[in-house]
């Protein structure tokens, strides 16, 4: 949804910016701003409270020309809410929180209106050749920590980063991360305690998870390679070790041929491996984010084939018994080729999804429309050792339309997102089970200006 403010193309690593002095080189900068409109709303069952919000921002970004090698870089963005209806009032029929809406401003702090800001990003980068290693704050994006487009901001990193791409067909990307400030949020945390700031889901008993701001860690340590072997196949690999809590790996291929210069047909696999260290997060195992000797496996894969303006796959992703798949949801979203905006399957064990997206470009220059359908099997919402979040199987159809206008409008973009999510499980007439999970309509409706 472009909630990025996007670097310059004409700053990345730019030579033609290089200075002889400092001076020349902050003078030789390029700014670049954003404003962005978005409205949300919830349409929950009969009988259960919707919700609705209209927020505002705008933000710039400068980065400064080459002194050499190195370049400065800074960003800030600043949020309205427009009007919304009382997203601090909990449901009196279920006691449940906004889920949605309150993402767009400062979770926090539900009736914080108008001092919602942040600084994004604050760096130094040095850049050789096509390669780069930044210092400070910044936005990257991972399988598993990533801006997680979808709301006003995206999810921000405070660290030491590189990139390496001078080796032909090998990319090299990793990096130490001891800060973190989530979408959603107006401040910065330390790794244990950006874990507590979204709903924390219940323990493999049924009770509320007590990991919140119990949790310690000093970083994340980040290691991607992706290779290109030969013309049609290419891999990458993660390592994300989360000192103190948990380690993942992540490995996937993907397979592309074209039968002709309107056709291409495609496929990919991936999976993934994770497991607890030390105990989960904090010395007494009842507050630990994973369970202590715990482990778990996914894997998934994906078919699609590109013809004309069309381009249809086939998507499958299996969380098995083993356990629980973790991944704080604070950090990003999920890798997994069935995913769709506005559901994950974080959380969960002993879990089947299957998802048919669909995408055709217009003949109208700019214009996308995407269709996407799923059906998610679900562990059981009494399961609480495979369920954390209390989530019923459910159906998922999401439609959405895109177009960026050119001409005297260049520079605004549109995106519209519209969700119907179907329960298909056993919510045992619960109705916690439902709102904002399941018998759901979602509308949301995006404007951005980008100069």
């Amino acid at each position: 949804m472009g909630q990025h403010i996007a670097e310059p193309e004409d700053t990345l690593l730019n030579e033609n910016h290089r200075s002889n002095t400092l001076l020349q080189a902050f003078k030789k900068g390029v700014f670049h701003g954003q404003f962005r409109y978005f409205f949300m709303a919830t349409d929950n069952a009969p009988e259960l409270t919707d919700y609705f919000a209209n927020a505002g921002g705008g933000g710039v970004r400068y980065e400064s020309g080459s002194f050499r090698g190195f370049h400065f870089g800074a960003g800030g963005f600043f949020i309205f809410n427009l009007g919304s209806s009382d997203l601090g009032i909990a449901d009196p029929k279920t006691n449940q929180s906004n889920r949605y809406e309150i993402g767009l401003f400062d979770i926090n702090d539900p009736y914080n209106h108008k001092d919602i800001d942040r600084l994004e990003e604050f760096y130094i980068r040095y850049g050789w050749k096509k390669s780069r290693i930044v210092f400070g704050r910044q936005v990257i994006t991972t399988p598993f920590i990533n801006p997680q487009d979808g709301r006003m901001r995206p999810t921000g990193e405070e660290g030491l980063w590189f990139e390496m791409n001078d080796v032909k067909n090998l990319s090299l990307q990793g990096g130490w991360l001891y800060a973190i400030s989530p979408r959603g949020t107006t401040h910065w945390y330390n790794i244990g305690h950006s874990l507590s700031l979204y709903p924390a889901g219940v323990d493999q008993y049924g009770a509320k998870s007590k990991y919140p701001l119990h949790v310690e860690s000093n970083g994340v340590f980040l290691l991607g390679a992706k290779y290109k072997l030969g013309k049609y196949i290419s891999i990458q690999a993660w390592d994300q070790y989360v000192d103190n809590i948990f380690n993942t790996g992540f490995a996937q291929i993907d397979f592309k041929k074209k039968i002709n210069d309107k056709a291409e047909w495609y496929s990919s696999a991936q999976s993934v491996l994770q497991h607890s260290i030390a105990n989960g997060g904090a010395e007494d195992e009842q507050f630990s984010y994973v369970q202590p000797r715990s482990k778990a496996l996914t894997f998934g894969g994906r078919v699609g084939f590109r013809l004309n303006r069309w381009n249809v796959s086939l998507n499958y992703n299996r969380i098995t018994k083993q356990g629980r798949y973790n991944m704080p949801r604070e950090w990003g979203r999920d890798p997994f080729f069935t995913f769709l905006p506005r559901e994950r399957n974080e959380g969960f064990a002993d879990v089947n999804a299957f998802v048919v997206k669909t995408e055709y470009q217009s003949k109208i220059e700019n214009l996308k429309f995407g269709l996407g359908a799923g059906y998610v099997d679900m562990p059981d919402v009494l399961n609480f050792a495979h369920n954390k979040y209390g989530l019923p199987s459910y159906a998922q159809v999401n439609g959405e339309m895109k177009y960026a206008f050119d001409g005297r409008l260049k520079g605004f973009d549109v995106h519209l997102l519209l969700v119907n999510k179907i329960g298909v499980g056993d919510t045992h007439s619960n109705e916690k089970y439902v709102i904002n999970k399941v018998n759901v309509m979602l509308y949301n409706l995006v404007l951005n200006f980008h100069f």
